[in-house]
Parts: structure tokens; sequence; C-alpha cells
């Protein structure tokens, strides 16, 4: 066991753990540094983090708690309700184990494949305020719904041996399930750095800071834009009801959206993303059109200066959508935004079209909801988010981008309005 660690006013008490998942060879393990404060749900996302997991199943924690008492915690909490356990919001860690004594809980992943990990206390630490660490770990996570531990190593196994009989049919698996092609799988990879790097992302979204002015003015940019340019007199329209050309061709030029969008980039009606911008804002009812020109509405008038007031305005109309299927979808998207998780496009739709299906949403008929519509959702989220500055700009269209802390603290608002937080 360590030595109990010397806590500094700039750092807090942690657990040292070591986490295993049982009965993998070779061990997929990770040492972990974690404050004692956290709770079941945080540690949850730890764990997932960690692993690589992408949080699709339900999980449990079991142990014999600090007071002798077994528990069996379960998350999220509908889940719990449903089974009769308790449920894991509330419970904090240091209810469950001690920092100063040897322990052990086990937390179970995907009840189905039932990925069970040994959680023990390796002794006490400290760690900088807000933060989570990784010190120490080998191999890869699970692939995610491989079939629990035997799946998982029949899956190591074939694509290992381009002859093996079942490589053609899992390596079509894998590249469906993960996006990535199955000569680039490598069950032996483990990069701390990365995983940190990932747990810093992790831990700016478990405790987020308020967002800074500076944040705020950069996410709501191009709706401010709009507003700003319709004013007191509003925007003449052109005779079918677009914006004129050099409005177009100033908002792309404004906002730095040229690479988004081939060509001249000066008709509305062949400019996707400001004709997107603008039906956006009036279905967000902040400008309406109003004898051939595009005018402040009552709400836009109240947030035409910008700042906070725009930005609680616009997370609480993106987490209201018009009907349940947009707002169903929104959160997903969101929650994939927020986690770095967005499936491939392979998978993506299905995923989706799944999700709503077992939401209890069906087509006429009857019928399940299919890809493609799922597709149609997807893309009316995405275009709507679109309409706020949430990522690093993209060099180039098809370059992977990933959120600002604005944009994440944005979408942690928006995930608490649509979760009722």
């Amino acid at each position: 066991m360590d030595s109990v660690a010397h806590v500094t006013p700039e750092t807090v008490p942690a657990y040292d753990l070591r986490v295993s998942i049982q009965d993998t060879k070779p061990e997929i393990w990770r040492r972990l540094l974690v404050p004692e404060t956290i709770n079941a749900p945080e540690l949850h996302r730890v764990f997932q983090a960690a692993f690589g997991w992408e949080d699709r199943h339900l999980y449990g924690i079991r142990c014999v708690d600090r007071q002798g008492q077994p528990r069996v915690i379960v998350g999220p909490d509908g889940a719990a309700e449903e089974m009769g356990d308790e449920p894991a919001s509330g419970v904090v860690l240091s209810e469950l184990l001690d920092a100063h004594q040897t322990g052990t809980l086990e937390y179970e992943y995907d009840f189905g494949d039932a990925w069970t990990h040994t959680v023990e206390v390796l002794g006490p630490a400290e760690l900088p305020a807000g933060t989570v660490r990784c010190t120490g770990g080998a191999n890869r996570g699970p692939v995610e719904d491989a079939g629990g531990t035997g799946g998982y190593a029949r899956l190591i196994e074939a694509l290992a041996d381009p002859v093996d009989e079942d490589y053609e049919e899992l390596a079509y698996w894998y590249k469906f399930a993960t996006g990535q092609d199955a000569a680039t799988f490598d069950p032996a990879a483990f990069d701390a750095d990365a995983l940190n790097r990932r747990l810093d992302d992790l831990a700016k979204r478990l405790w987020p800071e308020p967002p800074t002015n500076e944040e705020i003015a950069d996410v709501v940019r191009p709706v401010y834009w709009l507003l700003d340019q319709a004013g007191t007199e509003g925007l003449q329209l052109t005779q079918d009801g677009y914006l004129k050309p050099a409005v177009v061709t100033q908002a792309m030029l404004d906002l730095g959206w040229d690479y988004r969008w081939p060509g001249a980039a000066n008709r509305e009606s062949q400019t996707l993303p400001v004709l997107t911008l603008r039906q956006q804002v009036q279905t967000w009812k902040l400008l309406r059109k109003s004898k051939g020109r595009l005018v402040l509405s009552p709400a836009g008038r109240k947030v035409r200066d910008g700042g906070r007031p725009l930005w609680d305005f616009l997370a609480e109309a993106v987490a209201s959508p018009a009907d349940p299927a947009t707002a169903l979808v929104a959160r997903v998207v969101v929650h994939w935004l927020l986690e770095g998780s967005t499936p491939s496009w392979e998978q993506r739709n299905h995923v989706i079209a799944d999700i709503m299906t077992v939401e209890g949403f069906r087509i006429q008929g009857g019928k399940p909801v299919p890809p493609d519509a799922a597709q149609e959702l997807y893309s009316d989220v995405r275009w709507m988010l679109d309409c706020l500055q949430l990522k690093v700009p993209e060099r180039r269209a098809v370059e992977d981008t990933v959120l600002t802390d604005g944009g994440r603290k944005f979408l942690l608002q928006v995930q608490g309005l649509l979760d009722g937080v």
C-alpha cells in the first residue's frame, strides 16, 4: 500500500485504483487516480473513457460498502428502478471504499456481454482539482458488442490470421463496428498519453467551469452576426424571399465559412450554410419576414446584444425541438459530440434507427424506423448545430474536428436541458 498522500491547497484527496477486466488474456488493465469526491455516474464515465467503451449499455457496481452492507448499484437511474436496484446517482465512491485500506468492488458494463471489471484500492493519492489521471495500463479495451470475453478472444484470434475461416466475416464486422480497417487492429495497443488527453477532456465535461465572455461570443457568433445585420431596419429580401447576394457573400467571409461550400457563394438558395443559418434563426423565432424584409422578432430584440442572454436562449432552443423524434436524435448527437464517439457513417444511421425503434417510434404502418429516416433526422440536427460555432475551425471541409471549450460548455448545458437536469 502506498503511503498517505500529502494534499496541498492546489490538490485534492484521491484514490489510486487498479482496474482490470476479468478473464482477459493478456489482462486488460488501467491504473487510475480519481478524486475521493467522485460519484458513481462520474466513475462510470471515467471507466468508459479508460477502456474505450462507448456507453451504449447499462452498468452496475457490486460491493460491500464501508459499513459492511452489500450494495448493488445500477445506472442509469431509470434502469435501476425497473430492476429494483439502487440508482447510481447520489452514490459517492467514498461510501463504498476507504482510500487508506485495501478493498475491491466490481463494475459491470453491458449486462449482455457482462464485462466485469475488478476495481482495487492501491492506496490514497492526490490530484490537481478537477482532473483524473491514468498512471499505467496494458492492452487496448475490447471492441463494443464483441460478445463478452469469449467473443473478443475469438475476434483477436481470427483477425491475427487472414486465412482463418472466420476472418472475412469478423473483419467486415470489425470495420462496421469501429469504422477502422481490420488490418489496423492491435489488441496490445495502449497509449497512456492519448488516454490522459481523453481524461482531460472528460474532466472538463464532468466538472465544467462557467463559460467566459469570449467563449460565449465565439459560440453564438453566427446567430449574433445575422441579428446584427438585421439591426433596427431589417434586411431587404429578394423577390423570392432570399437574402441578397451581397449579404450572402459577406456572411461567408465574416464567418470564415468559405471552406464549407464550393462555388461563388453569392446566392442563398445555392449556399447551404447561409440558407440553413437564416432558416434556423427563423425557426428559433429570432427573426421573421415582414413586408419583404427580414426583421427582428420580439424575442430577437431581447437578445440582439448577444452575450449570455443569447447563449441561454439558444441552449434552450436547441434542447426544445418541435417534435419528439428530433429531440431524441438531438440527445444522441449531443452525447456523441461530447464523448467524441460519433459512430462511423456505415453504423451511425443503424444505431439511431435502433434507438428510435426501442424508444417506440414507428413509421407508417407500424414498421420500425429505417436507416434512411434516421439519416434525415441526424442531418437536420447536425445542420442546426452547425449554425453555432462549437468546433475548432477546420482547415478543410472533410477534416475531423474537435469541440472548443466553449462548444463543450454549450453542449453540456443543452444536455442538461434535454435530460431535465
